[in-house]
């Protein structure tokens, strides 16, 4: 009888792809510190402002906020350079702001005025500028993963070394469009960094009762992209990611994800009661991982006084005061803007 062959053994796995290093923290100076408090205090209070004049009626149709999420903006856009495009989702006036927006441009667009930077078309959630290379504000949920493929696809194309920062949340992620723009990416290796931002609760709804996977940086693994998750209300965490994701699609290896983990202290939007978790965990988060206390205290230990910080809210809250005053006297488009900007007849 034929002797059996001896069963070989299993090799064992070797990396098949490169991957990115693990990103650092980044290392700021007193100068840059200072710069990334006052960008996220001015997105906070910026939003607070909205807030007021949603209650009051002055801002109409859906807003959403973006406070408590402050630190992965000004962390990723402040390692970005004039080549780079941005795109998101409706939670998107902080990451106007960041393009270089003026503020009372972003607040006459919420309100629906002709001095807004969509001429009072677009409002909360459909704000855009060409201009400040920001491409959106969309109100499809994941809409903006494809378009971003798309802006991607364009840098490449034109070879004007730039890069785009596609944002979308956790809630978005479970779209089907996120996964065909994913393999058309890689596929052509584009120069995209598609960040998650994973503040845990989409709409209303927990992101481990709604993602089987929830370790959303590991949502590119079948497509060869891979993927880094940050902790998001660090912005030195976030600037050092940024850092690292623009070196590997820079270097022309294709798209990556960054899961930014952070946190949204508000609802979903201004309607949005959110009964689906507790005061008291919303407190716990704003009193242990606060992005912009997290900031205040590493300045304190370089010198900083209360004095200083209190000079630079009153700065901020002057120049947010004046936009709202702005965008409450500015007039509304004429009827006629109706018509104007729906159809484009000639490219």
């Amino acid at each position: 009888m034929a002797k059996a062959p001896a069963a070989r053994k299993a090799e064992p796995l070797t990396p098949n792809r490169e991957r990115p290093d693990e990103p650092k923290p980044y290392k700021a100076s007193k100068e840059e510190l200072l710069d990334f408090y006052k960008q996220m205090l001015l997105i906070r209070r910026f939003e607070e402002k909205a807030g007021q004049l949603y209650g009051l009626g002055l801002i109409g149709g859906f807003c959403h906020l973006y406070i408590g999420q402050e630190a992965v903006a000004v962390g990723l856009q402040s390692a970005l350079t004039e080549k780079d495009s941005v795109i998101t989702g409706y939670r998107d006036h902080g990451h106007m702001l960041l393009c270089g927006i003026p503020p009372q441009d972003v607040m006459a667009e919420l309100t629906g005025r002709q001095a807004g930077i969509s001429k009072g078309k677009g409002g909360s959630m459909h704000m855009f500028s060409v201009e400040h290379k920001f491409y959106g504000g969309h109100g499809i949920v994941g809409a903006q993963v494809s378009l971003g493929t798309g802006l991607g696809f364009s840098h490449k194309y034109k070879g004007d070394g730039g890069v785009c920062l596609a944002y979308f949340g956790d809630g978005a992620s479970n779209q089907g469009q996120v996964y065909e723009s994913f393999n058309m990416a890689e596929l052509w290796k584009l120069p995209v960094i598609y960040v998650i931002e994973n503040n845990q609760y989409a709409m209303g709804t927990s992101v481990n009762r709604s993602s089987s996977e929830d370790q959303l940086y590991r949502r590119g693994e079948s497509f060869r992209i891979p993927g880094i998750q940050v902790d998001g209300m660090d912005v030195l965490a976030c600037r050092g990611a940024a850092e690292e994701a623009l070196a590997w699609v820079r270097a022309g290896k294709g798209p990556i994800i960054l899961e930014m983990k952070t946190y949204r202290y508000r609802g979903h939007s201004m309607s949005d009661p959110a009964k689906y978790r507790s005061r008291e965990e919303v407190q716990a988060v704003r009193d242990k991982s606060d992005p912009i206390e997290h900031v205040k205290k590493l300045l304190e230990e370089l010198g900083a006084k209360e004095d200083e910080f209190k000079k630079v809210d009153q700065e901020i809250r002057k120049v947010v005061n004046e936009a709202a005053d702005f965008a409450e006297q500015t007039p509304e488009p004429e009827p006629s803007e109706l018509y104007t900007d729906v159809l484009v007849e000639k490219y």
